[in-house]
Formats: structure tokens, sequence, C-alpha cells
């Protein structure tokens, strides 16, 4: 592996094999998100506890302090939104120099497998990683499904996750499910999970959290899930423990029980 390829997944890897990214890009097809109205109010108070963000290029530069960020995977994906007619109808909206210009980590971008623009958005994903390659830059592969929810499960995702790692991804975001492990163990590349089941409570959060990182996820790309809470600090940090410190649920519930009474 080449030397900057090395490095920037070091820096997004943790020496402990695992990492916490903070995904703050919903804007880009789901504009005013709910508690993403203001995006620097969001990431600020967030920010020491994730081991990189994922965001767009005009949320990193209006709303994140270059002095004062964690390493940065590009979103460069788009152009397509909740009210146009398809979500999966992508393309590439920002290009490998601005990437190198904002300094990233890596680049990411979402796939569409099984839907009419399959075709394209691979092809979208193998020439990112061809530009990727060449500059030394990792490529996050989103297995998206759009509004196609019920396409959360193992089968399906498995198969998403290893289209993306053939054609080059290093790291691949995908949705937890049950029977998680067929995803993890036919991917060659390091899985993210990128969210799971609409859940009630915390606690259930953190126990599909918990389950992925045992079934062979190194980490989570958990955005709604963390900001969206009551306690979004104490959320982070929860699921921080159990990524770095091996936590059980019920340990992580605790400690974001207390982390959430010092607040009030």
């Amino acid at each position: 592996m080449d030397w900057g390829m090395e490095n920037r997944l070091s820096r997004l890897i943790q020496a402990d094999g695992r990492c916490l990214f903070l995904p703050v890009d919903h804007g880009y097809f789901q504009g005013p998100t709910h508690k993403l109205e203001n995006p620097r109010k969001t990431i600020e108070p967030l920010l020491p506890y994730a081991d990189a963000i994922f965001i767009t290029r005009g949320v990193l530069r209006s709303s994140v302090d270059p002095d004062k960020t964690k390493p940065v995977i590009l979103r460069v994906s788009g152009g397509t939104s909740i009210v146009g007619k398809d979500l999966a109808y992508e393309g590439i909206t920002t290009s490998m120099e601005e990437a190198i210009r904002l300094n990233v980590c890596a680049v990411g971008i979402s796939i569409f497998v099984g839907t009419d623009h399959e075709h394209d958005s691979l092809l979208n994903l193998a020439k990112l990683v061809d530009e990727g390659e060449k500059y030394g830059i990792p490529v996050m592969a989103v297995t998206a499904v759009g509004r196609e929810l019920q396409k959360r499960d193992a089968r399906y995702l498995a198969l998403c996750s290893r289209i993306a790692a053939e054609l080059g991804a290093r790291v691949v975001k995908t949705y937890y499910c049950e029977k998680f492990e067929r995803v993890t163990r036919g991917c060659p590349v390091p899985v993210v999970i990128a969210g799971g089941p609409k859940v009630d409570s915390e606690y259930e959060v953190l126990q599909f959290v918990h389950d992925g990182i045992q079934k062979g996820a190194i980490g989570v790309n958990l955005g709604r899930n963390i900001w969206q809470t009551a306690h979004p600090v104490a959320m982070i940090r929860a699921i921080r423990a159990i990524i770095h410190e091996n936590a059980s649920p019920e340990q992580a519930q605790e400690l974001y029980d207390s982390v959430k009474s010092k607040k009030q």
C-alpha cells in the first residue's frame, strides 16, 4: 500500500482497529435536517469524541474550523433530493482536486444496487476509485437504499458490500441487519455500520452497535442515532465506549445515564 493511502487510513481507523465516524452530510439531499439545521452547533460538542467526520465541502468550509477538526471523509456524490423523483440518480459532485485542497483522509460515495441507476452508480464508484488510488485517497462506498428500506436484509447488503469491495472501495458503510455476520464475512475490506432498524430507545441502538462489532464491523458511521437524541454527547460517548473500550450495552447505558445526569 502506498504511504499516503496507508497514512490516511491510519488516521481514520485507530490503533485498536476500530473507528467512530460521525456523518453530518444529510443536508446534501434532505436540506435542513432536524437537529442539523445549524451544523456548527451540532458538530462542535460531538467532535472531540469522533474519530472522523463525514461531511460535504460546503458544510466543512462553513461550519468546521480548520484548526479544530478531525480527519475528514468528504461526501462527493449527490445531485438528487427528497422532493425529486429518484434518490438513486446520483452523480459525482466534487472533484478529487477539491478533496486534495481540503486535505481529506477519504472520500465517500453512495451506490444504488438493484435500482434503475445501478450501472451509473457503480461506474461512478469505479471511476472515483481510479482517481483516489492515483492520489492515495481511500474511497468509502455507502450502500444506499433510497426510499426502499425493506432492502436492509443480509442477502442484499452482503451483495452490495461485496460489489463495492470488488470495485476497489477501501471501506464500506452499510446497514446493520439480522445475520449481519453474513455481510462482514463476505466483504474483504473493513465494514462500518451506517444504522440499523428503527428503534425506540438509546439502549436498543447500543445493542445493535455492540452486536455489529461482535459480528465483524470495525466501527460505526452513525449520525441521527447520535445527534437526534435528547442527549447527543452522552450518546456518542456511550457508543465510543463500545467501540474503543469493549463496553457491553449495559456498561454503555450506565455511561450514557451518568453523562446525561451531569448535564441536568
